[in-house]
């Protein structure tokens, strides 16, 4: 079941088996052997390096869960991804909200409430 729940939502979020391998320092062979259902015991270290990378919590992995998002682009995971790494805190994201209205409505795209 872990193994597919994380073929699954790497399929869901556009990324190769590879992809998936680099970003969390698993070997490829070893996500293989875990999609396939082969090795069906991986450590929780190894469960959370995955899960950070494909951006959702142990739970989505460890549990059928139908509340994971379907499809979400590569670029925008990438985005939160280097966000993250760039060390900006959830708390902060209201911040960058502001700027954004903001340049929305230099450009006329103000929100109609």
């Amino acid at each position: 079941m872990i193994g597919t729940n994380i073929s699954n939502i790497r399929k869901r979020r556009g990324l190769t088996l590879s992809e998936l391998a680099d970003r969390s320092k698993v070997s490829k062979s070893y996500l293989s052997n875990l999609e396939r259902n082969l090795n069906q015991n991986p450590s929780i270290q190894v469960i959370e390096k995955i899960a950070g990378v494909l951006n959702v919590n142990l739970n989505a992995i460890l549990h059928e869960n139908d509340d994971i998002p379907k499809i979400i682009e590569n670029e925008w995971l990438d985005f939160i991804y280097d966000l993250k790494e760039s060390g900006i805190e959830k708390e902060q994201i209201n911040e960058f909200k502001t700027v954004i209205e903001f340049i929305n409505w230099q450009q006329g795209k103000v929100k109609k409430n």
